[in-house]
């Protein structure tokens, strides 16, 4: 068993289930879903994968990565949300902590994080938990973490106090500390709980500590996720893939990466 707990309002905000259709429910969710979608898809190295979804709660990407044809195991803390993912087609799930793998060496072609690197507040944990990636990770595989942006708690706030938001969660006192300082720290119900925002290079420099240098970095949403209009041009076919499209274009323009609110940084392990 994993000596390591999860802080007790990260637990409460999981347990709530609240992040079971977040990827599906809003407009920002979806955009979201999509282009994690067709990052990952460009990113793994070939079909038919032994992929570990760490921290993948109840198996949002496990389940459409499984319908890939890549055998998925998916870790999480989270005993209530493994046992939801644990009923997918094609996914094991079981408990298990980012900083301590219960998995072989060398044993996964793709190993992901795509949650657990903000709730992890403690830099030294962050690289610890990037570390037991690359240990579970096969030669000629890919690491690949989720961040969420330093800027993102600030813009969210920007958005919720606009003229077509009513959300008021969280205070400017606490967004401008976010934005200074990279800690997130507050537990609300429906919209978040602890974490911690990086700038791009800071992950960058994690990766570099865990023995996986020059990564490539991919903004997820990309500045048009702050859109306040963004449901209409989601759910728009002929519009949304026009935004796909642009959005493929300026994902890896350095000077971008930290204008959207998550960021996916990937390593190819030599072979």
């Amino acid at each position: 068993m994993s000596q390591w707990e999860l802080e007790p309002e990260i637990e409460a905000y999981y347990e709530r289930g609240g992040e079971r259709d977040r990827l599906t429910r809003k407009a920002r969710g979806r955009l979201e879903f999509t282009r994690m979608q067709d990052l990952l898809r460009r990113v793994l190295p070939g079909p038919g994968l032994d992929v570990l979804d760490v921290g993948g709660a109840t198996g949002v990407h496990s389940a459409w990565l499984a319908a890939d044809g890549h055998k998925v195991t998916l870790v999480d803390p989270v005993a209530s949300q493994v046992a939801v993912a644990a009923e997918l087609p094609g996914v094991e799930a079981v408990v298990g902590d980012a900083r301590d793998l219960p998995c072989e060496d060398e044993s996964r072609d793709a190993v992901l994080l795509m949650g657990p690197l903000y709730h992890l507040t403690d830099r030294e944990q962050r690289v610890r938990a990037l570390r037991e990636a690359r240990r579970v990770a096969r030669p000629g595989g890919v690491v690949a973490a989720v961040t969420i942006n330093r800027t993102a708690g600030w813009n969210d706030w920007l958005l919720w106090n606009s003229a077509d938001y009513t959300i008021q969660s969280l205070s400017s006192d606490e967004s401008l500390r976010a934005l200074k300082e990279g800690h997130l720290r507050y537990f609300d119900r429906d919209i978040f709980t602890t974490a911690y925002l990086h700038h791009p290079g800071e992950i960058a420099s994690e990766f570099a500590d865990a023995a996986m240098a020059a990564p490539a970095q991919y903004a997820v949403q990309g500045f048009p996720g702050y859109i306040p209009q963004l449901e209409a041009i989601i759910d728009n076919d002929e519009v949304r893939e026009h935004l796909l499209e642009g959005l493929r274009v300026i994902e890896t323009e350095p000077s971008l990466l930290g204008a959207s609110n998550h960021l996916l940084t990937v390593a190819t392990l030599p072979g």
